[in-house]
């Protein structure tokens, strides 16, 4: 059975990583979970600041695997002041880097984000850019290597680290993953800035959910451990094997009607 991790597609690529064998046998379930057709996940994603006050976003993901590749784009629905804002990513071959682009109506126009704008944040939410971009490209251009098995949530787990290739310019220096033995989904994620975690992905196993023969988690949190910040994201509704149009993917159009 393949499976589905995260969200927003928690994979890795494998013509990026460097892998012992039973290593690669778990990269390899990981990255089965991409649907080969569209998905569309219906998300609410409410970031709560340091006063404890809240803002929600609702939108819509959507994601395919083309040739082996992940695309995959979130449209901003609500609120009113951020809808049509959108997110597109398209991953590319391992010696090219991955594409992430960014349309906000308020300037309607395209950017793509490349450089120190990676690490800013996605629409006031505690996930960067470069955040979502790897967790929906999975880690692209890092090496792994499995750690230990453990238990997490009385669920049988194995930690997966993973270290940015050399000569890449990744705000984070380790990520380690918690990832389920059963359906390849990571229960938790630490991001680390020396020595110390930054930020923390985490679900309860209770959130893990099936649509065909794909797993996906129902809500995940990330907290920025540092800032006293967090955002929820909740999947609401699944649909797959849609028929989308191919300018959802496209740089120049993605953002354009639903």
């Amino acid at each position: 059975m393949r499976t589905w991790g995260l969200p927003i597609a928690l994979v890795l690529c494998l013509g990026c990583v460097r892998a012992d064998e039973a290593t690669q046998k778990m990269l390899d379930c990981m990255r089965a979970n991409i649907p080969p057709t569209v998905r569309i996940q219906e998300v609410e994603i409410t970031a709560t600041d340091r006063t404890g006050a809240d803002r929600m976003l609702k939108g819509k993901l959507y994601a395919l695997k083309d040739k082996g590749l992940v695309r995959a784009m979130l449209k901003i629905s609500a609120p009113s002041d951020l809808s049509g804002a959108a997110y597109l990513l398209r991953e590319t071959q391992p010696d090219r880097g991955d594409e992430t682009y960014f349309y906000l109506p308020a300037v309607d126009r395209v950017r793509r984000i490349t450089g120190a704008s990676a690490n800013a944040s996605l629409l006031g939410t505690d996930f960067s850019y470069e955040e979502m971009k790897q967790l929906q490209s999975a880690f692209s251009g890092s090496d792994a290597k499995l750690e230990k098995t453990e238990t997490l949530d009385q669920h049988p787990v194995q930690v997966l680290s993973l270290a940015p290739a050399a000569g890449s310019a990744a705000r984070y220096n380790t990520v380690r993953a918690w990832v389920d033995q059963k359906s390849c989904v990571a229960l938790k994620i630490e991001f680390f800035e020396g020595d110390s975690v930054r930020k923390e992905l985490s679900a309860p196993a209770a959130s893990l959910q099936q649509s065909g023969n794909y797993w996906y988690l129902s809500e995940v949190l990330m907290r920025d451990l540092r800032d006293g910040t967090k955002t929820r994201l909740k999947i609401v509704g699944v649909s797959s094997g849609a028929d989308i149009p191919n300018r959802l993917f496209d740089p120049h159009t993605f953002y354009i009607g639903n």
